[in-house]
């Protein structure tokens, strides 16, 4: 049987869900996910080898649209609205432009449809010289990060990826700690996670793209690829916000999202 992503599901009413980025989970939208559930049905999902869904060699993006696909199926979901930060909004564009049928409205959050340079590099050099077996707790890694990893925003974002395999609940003690994302993978498929998109490909439904103020994911360059893979797309950057869009600025995401899925 084919595996089947993990998420947590909020709210009543439309479908909406929402996908991470690189190294993330669907926990990292929770705050958000909570005022969007009081206006839809909010997934938020683990993409593979991310948070708690399945680990595999696989690391596409046809792959993940694939996951997503199947995941809308297995609930029965109709007339999605889709959420996509980063290689999640890569996934999401993937997703529109080869299974159309089943979405509605997307969001595309700080990226484009096109290849990028390798920009995490020197993060995957740091996370690969974590020793799980020398470090532990979260107070070790993070000194041991600190290191390697000087973007404060980063290196939070890495250790609320740090958990504790397992805990022996008789005596209370805990295992050796671990990432919840799959490094060897990621790191050995990350040529595949900058890949542009398919080619040619469009998807003639309502899309929107926020591009955060301080970040240069996406460029004015971009904007012409962008039509031409989603002639109905509408842009608006997001004030004071780095690639951590919904970090910076989660109050202006998510007006600009709730107005965008609820205009006719």
């Amino acid at each position: 049987m084919t595996e089947l992503l993990h998420s947590k599901i909020l709210g009543q009413g439309k479908p909406l869900l929402i996908l991470h980025g690189l190294f993330g989970m669907g926990d990292n939208w929770i705050t958000l996910g909570r005022q969007f559930a009081n206006h839809f049905e909010v997934h938020l999902i683990d993409m593979r080898n991310h948070g708690r869904s399945f680990f595999d060699n696989c690391m596409h993006y046809e792959m993940m649209a694939e996951d997503i696909a199947r995941y809308i199926a297995y609930y029965e979901l109709e007339n999605v609205n889709v959420i996509g930060h980063s290689m999640g909004g890569k996934a999401t564009m993937w997703l529109s432009v080869l299974y159309p049928d089943v979405l509605d409205k997307i969001v595309v959050i700080d990226i484009a449809p096109k290849s990028y340079n390798q920009r995490h590099l020197k993060v995957f050099e740091a996370l690969n010289k974590v020793d799980f077996s020398t470090l532990k707790n979260r107070h070790e890694v993070k000194l041991f990060l600190q290191q390697y990893i000087k973007e404060e925003k980063m290196l939070l974002f890495m250790l609320k990826n740090v958990y504790y395999k397992s805990m022996h609940r008789q005596n209370g003690s805990k295992d050796e700690l671990a990432f919840r994302f799959n490094l060897p993978v990621l790191y050995e498929r990350y040529s595949l996670i900058n890949e542009p998109l398919l080619a040619q490909s469009r998807y003639e439904k309502d899309v929107l793209f926020l591009k955060g103020e301080l970040s240069d994911y996406i460029v004015e360059d971009d904007i012409p690829l962008i039509k031409a893979h989603f002639p109905k797309a509408q842009m608006v950057e997001v004030p004071k916000a780095s690639h951590w869009v919904h970090a910076d600025n989660p109050e202006f995401l998510f007006k600009q999202c709730l107005t965008f899925f609820t205009q006719s």
